[in-house]
């Protein structure tokens, strides 16, 4: 018995390859957004200044509207405030972070440096 190929058994074989097709293109998308790296987010007061990903060495200077300013160094994948206008310096005697969570804290001048997507602290947050 010989079967043929109607037109709706192509237009569904086409149909059956889009929808695979398409799976496949938001599987990929999805990944692609979902992989995070993790970044230093420095924020001003409320408002976000900027995201640094720590794979990239950078050297940022934070200047803020009244003269002071706070340099942040990104290298080796550690965040870390080299140099600052403040009078206490607090932020500068901070080590650099890289874990998920910690934060570097200038509060004369405002500016917070916070690490988003990084790896788990192996110290637990109540006792840090």
């Amino acid at each position: 018995m010989e079967r043929k190929t109607k037109k709706n058994d192509i237009l569904l074989i086409v149909g059956l390859l889009v929808m695979a097709l398409l799976f496949s293109m938001g599987l990929a998308l999805y990944r692609q957004i979902n992989t995070r790296q993790p970044v230093a987010v420095v924020r001003i007061g409320e408002a976000e200044y900027g995201r640094f990903p720590l794979n990239v060495e950078i050297t940022e200077t934070i200047e803020l509207s009244n003269g002071a300013y706070n340099i942040l160094k990104i290298e080796n994948g550690k965040a870390d405030i080299t140099e600052a206008s403040c009078p206490d310096g607090i932020c500068v005697r901070h080590w650099a972070i890289s874990k998920q969570n910690e934060t570097i804290v200038c509060l004369p001048n405002q500016v917070v440096v916070e690490i988003e997507n990084g790896e788990e602290s192996d110290v637990d947050s109540m006792t840090n």
